[in-house]
């Protein structure tokens, strides 16, 4: 056993993964545990469920990104509770790793507020599964009117439903209105994707409210242009299957989408301390608990306010900027130094919306459009981890931009769960009959 100080780090996500980087190859022993073997990049995770880009795009698996680190060893497991008194934390397995140093970096996840049973109907979007989960939604619902037409003559108004006005909402939003217009218009013969309506709903009055008045109206123009009907103070009440309930209205729809509430992960409140109402610990100025000095929590999980008294936001740059100050506290304490308060510095903000249309704020300027956009393009690929991502995803996009093509779309899933999807269709004899009475008519002409 290595006499170096053991820093355990829950979380591959941007804080845990930034955290590791830092302590790479420096005087500790590291062991990063997570229940993925992969770091995803959550900013283009929409881009995954809207069929633009496949999941190995946006995602790399952590022990390639951290092969150079020789202290760094990554664990494939799920903590489930914490040993503060022992300095160990618990695995689903029972066994156990000790720590001189914890960094609980586990993320969050989308919250229902109350209603978990909504997520059957309405999949929120953290994950690669989730994204992947959304696009078969979507391409599903395409191939369910093309199929009803073609045995029917007619299908119904397909119609998606998006909760929650947040960069995420938008962004699906606008990636679904301009697939449907654009990407897929050609490939159906028997419908019309034009067609499609594209609901976003917002509780407040407005889209995009970090962002300055002027430039979520833009945003929202944005929408409208590429044939979103954005709806405002409008709160989302029920979910069922095939609808929504606005109000005291029912909406029907084949496709629903929640893009608003986050709650940390569970393992915050077994930390033991107090956490805000999304789950969220209160920590130290040095990201620390207030009685465990040795355990930093930090990205998605911390709650922790800026000089200014307003809140360290949820984004991946706070995250990263989170994972790297711990890693240098914990170094400069071995060195006998003291620890420093986390700043988090503030490099603006951006919103993409569709092609060549977003919005951004960023180094005092406020941008809008096409030139948005390419400050979007560039920084997600900037921070995109490993040559080969970069280069595949600056690829896709250069090819969507020309052609208006989507490479991966792919409905993935069994014979069983597609089988589920067409139950509201005819069954299979009817599909074969119409199939052998078209070829007769064929023959015929």
């Amino acid at each position: 056993m290595s006499e170096e100080p053991r820093v355990v780090i829950i979380g591959g996500g941007f804080g845990g993964l930034w955290a590791a980087t830092a302590l790479a190859n420096k005087p500790v022993s590291v062991t990063l545990i997570d229940r993925k073997n992969h770091h995803v990049f959550q900013p283009l995770l929409y881009q995954v469920a809207t069929s633009v880009l496949s999941p190995g795009e946006i995602a790399q698996p952590l022990r390639r990104i951290l092969h150079d680190a020789k202290n760094v060893d990554v664990l494939l497991g799920e903590v489930t509770d914490f040993d503060k008194e022992n300095t160990a934390v618990k695995l689903e397995d029972g066994s156990t790793v000790e720590y001189d140093y914890l960094i609980v970096a586990a993320g969050a996840r989308h919250s229902y507020f109350g209603h978990d049973d909504w997520e059957t109907s309405a999949p929120g979007l953290k994950t690669i599964e989730d994204a992947v989960e959304m696009r078969r939604r979507i391409l599903l619902a395409f191939e369910l009117a093309e199929r009803e037409t073609y045995l029917k003559g007619e299908h119904s108004p397909l119609n998606f439903v998006v909760v929650g006005g947040g960069p995420t909402g938008v962004e699906l939003a606008g990636a679904i209105a301009d697939i449907a217009r654009q990407a897929l218009a050609k490939d159906f013969k028997q419908i019309d994707t034009r067609k499609t309506k594209v609901i976003l709903f917002e509780g407040s009055d407005r889209v995009l409210g970090t962002f300055t008045p002027d430039l979520t109206e833009s945003a929202k123009q944005q929408l409208e242009s590429l044939g979103v009907d954005v709806r405002l103070n409008s709160f989302v009440t029920d979910i069922a299957p095939g609808k929504v309930k606005v109000g005291d209205d029912w909406i029907e729809c084949d496709v629903v989408l929640w893009a608003t509430g986050v709650a940390a992960s569970p393992l915050g409140k077994k930390l033991g301390v107090e956490t805000d109402k999304a789950g969220r610990v209160f920590v130290e100025p040095d990201l620390s608990l207030k009685d465990h000095k040795n355990i930093f929590v930090v990205g998605d999980m911390a709650s922790i306010k800026q000089e200014d008294g307003t809140a360290v936001p949820g984004v991946s740059p706070a995250a990263m900027q989170m994972g790297t100050a711990t890693a240098k506290n914990i170094l400069a304490e071995i060195k006998g130094r003291e620890r420093a308060k986390f700043t988090y510095v503030d490099k603006g903000s951006m919103a993409t919306i569709g092609r060549s249309k977003a919005i951004a704020h960023v180094f005092g300027l406020k941008l809008k459009g096409f030139i948005a956009w390419m400050f979007w393009l560039f920084l997600h690929v900037f921070f995109l981890i490993g040559f080969r991502n970069r280069f595949a995803v600056m690829f896709e996009w250069f090819w969507a931009y020309l052609t208006r093509e989507r490479s991966a779309r792919l409905i993935t899933g069994d014979a069983n769960e597609l089988r589920n999807a067409l139950e509201f269709l005819e069954g299979e004899d009817a599909v074969v009959g119409a199939m052998q009475e078209r070829a007769k008519a064929k023959k015929l002409a």
